[in-house]
Parts: C-alpha cells; sequence; structure tokens
C-alpha cells in the first residue's frame, strides 16, 4: 500500500486539485490532506475530489514537519508500505508512483528515493545537495551567485549533471518517497523545526542506515515558490529553524557531516 501526504495553509484551491488529481489517478490509495489554516474551508472542496482523500483540520499552524508526521503516523497504523510527501505546488504524470514503487521494490536498501525534478518550464531544479555547512546557505542566500558559483556547483552537485542515479545525503522535501519500515526505525520528521531544515534532518538520518536516491528516470514537476526568498516574515522563519537545524548536529564542528560530504565527493569522483 502507498499512502501520500500533503499539508496545505491557506493554498489556493485550484493548485490543489493538480497535485490532487496527478494522486487520484496513481496507486496511491489513501491521501492525507493536512490543513493547517485557520479555517477549514477547504474541507468540502477536497472531500468533493475522491475517496481516496481524508481530510485532517490541525489545531492552528503546528508547522510542516509536524503536519506531515500526523499523516505519516495513519500511514503506519493502517500498514502502507510506502509513503510519499508532496508540495501542493507538486505535478506528474500517470506512472510516476508506479515507476518509482517497482524501483524501491527491487532496492530494498533505499529507504528514500527522489526524483527528477523540474521547473514548470522544464528547467532542471538542483534538488541534491551535500550536508550543508553555515557557510554554504550562507552563501547560497546572502552573496551574488557571480561570487558563489563554484562553491555552489559543488554544494548542489552540478558538476555531476544530474543524469545518472546518485546516493545523496540530502534530498528537497518538495516530493520525499518514503519506505515507512525505515521511517519506523529513524524516526519521523523533527518537530522542533517548524519549517525548512526538516527535509535536510530526515535525509541525513536516513542516509546514515540506509541509501537515499536520486532517481533521474522519473521526473516530477514543481513550481517552487521559494517564499523565503521573497517573504520577510518566511526568511526569518527560515533563519530560526536553521539555527535550530545546526544547534542540534553542529555548527563549525559536525564530524559525520565531514565524513558523509567526503564519501560522495569521492564517490561522484569530484575534482576542484
Amino acid at each position: 500500500m502507498i499512502t501520500a501526504s500533503i499539508v496545505t495553509y491557506n493554498t489556493n484551491p485550484e493548485l490543489l486539485r493538480t497535485v490532487i488529481d496527478c494522486a487520484v489517478n496513481s496507486c496511491i490509495e489513501r491521501i492525507y490532506v493536512i490543513d493547517n489554516s485557520t479555517a477549514d474551508t477547504l474541507k468540502a472542496f477536497v472531500g468533493s475530489l475522491s475517496d481516496k482523500i481524508e481530510y485532517i483540520h490541525g489545531q492552528g499552524n503546528v508547522g510542516y514537519g509536524s503536519a506531515h508526521n500526523i499523516a505519516m503516523r495513519l500511514a503506519m497504523a493502517i500498514g502502507a508500505e510506502y509513503h510519499i510527501v508532496l508540495n501542493p505546488d507538486i505535478q506528474f504524470k500517470e506512472g510516476t508512483i508506479e515507476s518509482l514503487q517497482e524501483y524501491m521494490d527491487q532496492n530494498p536498501d533505499i529507504g528514500h528515493v527522489m526524483p527528477r525534478i523540474v521547473y514548470p518550464n522544464g528547467e532542471l531544479q538542483y534538488v541534491c545537495k551535500m550536508i550543508p555547512t553555515p557557510a554554504d546557505l550562507i552563501f547560497k542566500r546572502f552573496l551574488p551567485s557571480s561570487w558563489t558559483s563554484r562553491s555552489m556547483r559543488k554544494f548542489q552537485l552540478k558538476f555531476t549533471d544530474y543524469d545518472h542515479e546518485m546516493n545523496v545525503p540530502y534530498l528537497s522535501g518538495c516530493f520525499m518517497f518514503f519506505r515507512v519500515n525505515v521511517l519506523k526505525d529513524i524516526g519521523l520528521f523533527d518537530e522542533r523545526f517548524f519549517m525548512y531544515p526538516e527535509d535536510i534532518d530526515i535525509t541525513r538520518r536516513i542516509h546514515e542506515k540506509y541509501r537515499t536516491m536520486y532517481y533521474p528516470a522519473v521526473t516530477v514537476i514543481h513550481a517552487h515558490a521559494a517564499e523565503s526568498r521573497t517573504n520577510k516574515k518566511m526568511l526569518k522563519i527560515h533563519i530560526a529553524n536553521m539555527i535550530r537545524y545546526f544547534n542540534k548536529w553542529g555548527w563549525i564542528f559536525d564530524s559525520k557531516r565531514t565524513a558523509i560530504n567526503k564519501a560522495l565527493l569521492k564517490e561522484l569522483n569530484y575534482h576542484e
């Protein structure tokens, strides 16, 4: 059984319809829509789309990871084998989920897989990354791209051309295909993070015990609003949660990060 969850917060219903239609027309058997909005105005709309959907209205905005955890606990309770975390701005073709399921079935040592991700115009998104240092995130966000192109080429693994399978320790949270037994082993999203670094944290924890694979044979479209680049409130939330992340794992001294990144670059034959 495959389940999926979508977390909404004042989400445009037509945007939501697109991702739900994609999920409904796939082998996903149960779709949990966790609504973090103050009002449950999406309830009737979502309920009219499919009997595969279970709508859950939370008690205020509990955060991205915490809301998905509600769904993942429900998925575990009904015996799901795989669970997919979907952003509301995702869309994919028929056969996408089935291809990823087949890949996971054939590779039981994989805990999490991510397909090739593109913008609506077909441009590639760089969703595979090294485990970040504080400098990586500061350079990416606050310095001109002309100053940081070399470091970002390395951090975002652009030198690989994204044309082959890779075992990557940090995969973007816009589309996360998890093996449920692995989540039972390593745990769910860390609820200390309201949003943003929860994907870094969970991929890293899975990667320490299982493979976390980028699989470019399958493609998914992601609109990618990148709100924290344009919204000062979201930027503050992003910064606060990244501080929590580095407080957890280490700022300058993080021996596991160093070892994992070194092994990754060696496997990918990276040269300065």
